[in-house]
Order: structure tokens, then C-alpha cells, then sequence
């Protein structure tokens, strides 16, 4: 904790917390029995999230579960390990390194859901967007406004930002696994996905139509 950090911080913590941030931030076999103590934590956090997620992993066996979990509760310890002293003491220390566990578990959940099935990395089908923006029913104002949206897709958005917006939106793509097949990283995808958006938006407001919610 920074000097600066007033003393506050650390008193606002729970005893158990406080003991166990102690020992992480200690060296020798005090560190060694606080990092395998923080382990177990976030190996419990990991498997509650696997099984909150239990019918997308409906196909996972138990022996495979328990695999994810451990991965999940090993790469949490060491992004908890790297970003100690970010952490402020305006929550228990537990609850703040679960988050850890619990983001790490969903990623592999995830990831585990989409193995096998193709994901879109080549640029959009527009005969896609179109298909999925709109059906025959829709009323006159609807069609215009879903036309306006198919085209700025096709026209104002560069061939990535066209693949990732579509991939994301419409065919429910989450954004780790799709920086994943695409070689890339979550910040990259959803830099992507923020600026497809905001292109949409300024080419929809150009047109004098509102831009309304985000294509789904």
C-alpha cells in the first residue's frame, strides 16, 4: 500500500482479509502459505462460476471441469499477485481477488462453449446483416431505419470493424473469443467494436435518422 495510503484503509479490512494480504505482501513461507491459501479461495470462486455457467458446459465432463477451474484459480492468483497495490481496502480483500476468479472462469467458459464451432473472421456477409436486421414484417419506418443501418455496415465501416461488429452483435460472438481466432486482444476487438459503433451513429445522424439502439 502506498505511504500515502491512509492507515484506514487497512483497518476497514476484516481480520481474515487483512491476514491474507499481509502474508501476500510478506516474503519466505508466510508468502509461499498466503499464495496456496488465496489459491483454494479462488479455486472455489472459479468452480462456483463453472457451475452457475452449468448449461453451456453441459457437454464438459467433471474431469474437464475441474481442469478449467484450476487454470481459472491459477491465472487469478497471479493477476491478483501482480495488481496488489491497486487494491484500496474499499472492500473486503476477498471479494475483490474473487472478481478475479470468478472474470477468468467466464472467459474459459466461454472459450470452451465456442471450440469447435466457426467463428466469423473473414469480412461480413452482407446478405447476413440484412437477414438478421430485419424480416418481412417489420413496418415502413423500421425497414428504413434497418436499411440505413445495412448500409453504413457496408459502406462506412472498414472490412474489420464490419467482421467484428457483425460477429459481436449478431451472431453473439463474445469478444475474448473472437480476439482469439482473430489473433488479437480484447482491448483491440472492443477498440473495433467502439469505433464501428461511433461510425454508425455519426452516418445515421448524417442521413437525420435517429440512431436508436445498437443493431442485436
Amino acid at each position: 500500500m502506498p505511504a500515502s495510503e491512509p492507515a484506514s484503509a487497512t483497518a476497514r479490512l476484516d481480520d481474515p482479509s487483512a491476514r491474507l494480504l499481509a502474508g501476500l505482501q510478506a516474503t519466505g513461507a508466510r508468502h509461499r502459505d498466503a499464495v496456496a491459501e488465496l489459491h483454494s479461495l479462488l479455486l472455489r470462486a472459479a468452480r462456483f462460476e463453472l457451475g452457475r455457467r452449468a448449461a453451456m458446459l453441459a457437454a464438459c465432463g467433471a474431469a474437464e471441469l475441474d481442469e478449467l477451474a484450476q487454470e481459472s484459480a491459477d491465472e487469478a492468483v497471479t493477476a491478483v499477485l501482480a495488481k496488489l497495490d491497486s487494491f484500496r481496502g474499499e472492500s473486503r480483500f476477498t471479494t475483490w481477488a474473487y472478481k478475479f476468479a470468478l472474470l477468468e472462469a467466464a472467459v474459459r467458459a466461454r472459450r470452451r462453449m465456442w471450440r469447435g464451432r466457426e467463428v466469423p473472421t473473414e469480412p461480413a456477409d452482407m446478405g447476413l446483416v440484412a437477414d438478421r436486421l430485419g424480416s418481412p414484417h417489420d413496418d415502413a419506418e423500421r425497414r428504413e431505419l434497418l436499411g440505413a443501418i445495412a448500409d453504413a455496415i457496408r459502406d462506412e465501416l472498414s472490412e474489420r470493424q464490419r467482421t467484428v461488429l457483425v460477429a459481436i452483435t449478431l451472431q453473439d460472438v463474445p469478444i475474448d473469443v473472437l480476439a482469439e481466432r482473430m489473433g488479437s486482444s480484447r482491448g483491440a476487438i472492443y477498440k473495433t467494436l467502439h469505433d464501428a459503433r461511433a461510425k454508425l451513429r455519426r452516418a445515421l445522424a448524417a442521413g437525420g435518422l435517429a440512431p436508436g439502439e445498437e443493431p442485436r
